[in-house]
């Protein structure tokens, strides 16, 4: 929707010609119109520029899932997308072969109707899709029997996409030119693809870094221990001092996520946790009573406590 001139009549006058006195007004003497220095070359040269090049093609839009590994690492997908792909019999253009190709009768090629609407405010200039053409400012006599004239037909194609390492759930990629054929020889759309994440049996991400929760048995926490862990890369041995509480959060340096477009890694965080038997023989039940009556055993604020 444009507004001309408030409040100056122009009932008896062409729309055309409401751009030509605002171009005389103000010059015009840059290849141009005002209008097209406001709005990139106005709605007539974007329109005939356009039925040039056709009608550009949709987006598409589809999910990669990713496992934690292949986020550390980076990785190469094949994807297998439906989409509509440039008709080979016509090569794009819609028109069968020999077929002659003539500007459209009712927009004059344009691919543009305008409807002028005088209001009390002034007048309003709608321009709106030409519906002969369909804003292609041309009409094509002999269809293309293998793609109705649209110039592209429905396929199925597998496209290649390399996913940087330390990509996160919803970051997404865009290729250029691999969404939908444009209509008539227009341009490609894209193709975006958004990443999601894989639950892991190990690990939970929090940002660059990942958490691990280790069980340790009473014996180990208490008396200290060498475990082996499970990393993105591998396992790992991780030193447990004696006497750890559960709780206590150890961290692996650089065992963690890349940075995305940085350098660097985050790191691991191995959360412990104290195991606690549920089931146990008439034998170990006898040794852990002999080892509650020591009082090293007893948390400080029971051991010895008394009251008054």
């Amino acid at each position: 929707m444009r507004q001309g001139a408030d409040f100056h009549d122009w009932s008896n006058t062409n729309p055309n010609d409401i751009f030509s006195v605002f171009n005389d007004i103000f010059g015009g003497g840059f290849g141009g119109s005002i209008f097209d220095d406001f709005f990139g070359g106005g709605a007539r040269t974007r329109s005939r520029a356009g039925s040039a090049m056709g009608e550009r093609g949709s987006d598409l839009k589809i999910s990669v899932k990713l496992a934690l590994e292949e986020v550390a690492g980076g990785v190469e997908k094949k994807v297998k997308i439906k989409r509509q792909e440039k008709c080979q019999t016509c090569g794009g253009t819609g028109s069968k072969s020999g077929s002659a190709v003539t500007t459209c009768p009712t927009c004059g090629g344009s691919g543009e109707l305008r409807r002028a609407t005088r209001t009390m405010f002034g007048q309003f200039v709608n321009i709106v899709q030409c519906t002969t053409c369909g804003g292609s400012g041309k009409v094509i006599k002999e269809p293309c029997p293998a793609c109705g004239g649209a110039g592209r037909v429905n396929g199925e194609s597998t496209i290649k996409v390399k996913i940087p390492a330390g990509v996160a759930e919803g970051n997404y990629l865009t290729l250029r030119g691999e969404g939908n054929a444009g209509r008539r020889g227009g341009p490609n759309g894209d193709l975006i693809v958004v990443i999601e994440e894989a639950p892991h049996h190990h690990f939970k991400r929090d940002g660059d870094d990942i958490i691990y929760e280790l069980d340790l048995s009473f014996p180990e926490a208490a008396l200290g221990s060498e475990v082996e862990v499970p990393t993105l890369n591998g396992r790992a041995k991780l030193k447990i001092e004696p006497g750890i509480q559960s709780g206590k959060i150890l961290r692996m340096r650089d065992k963690g996520l890349p940075h995305l477009n940085g350098y660097g890694k985050g790191d691991q965080l191995v959360t412990i946790n104290i195991f606690t038997p549920t089931k146990l023989s008439s034998k170990e039940k006898d040794l852990l009573k002999e080892l509650d009556r020591s009082s090293n055993i007893k948390p400080p604020s029971r051991n010895g406590a008394s009251s008054d």
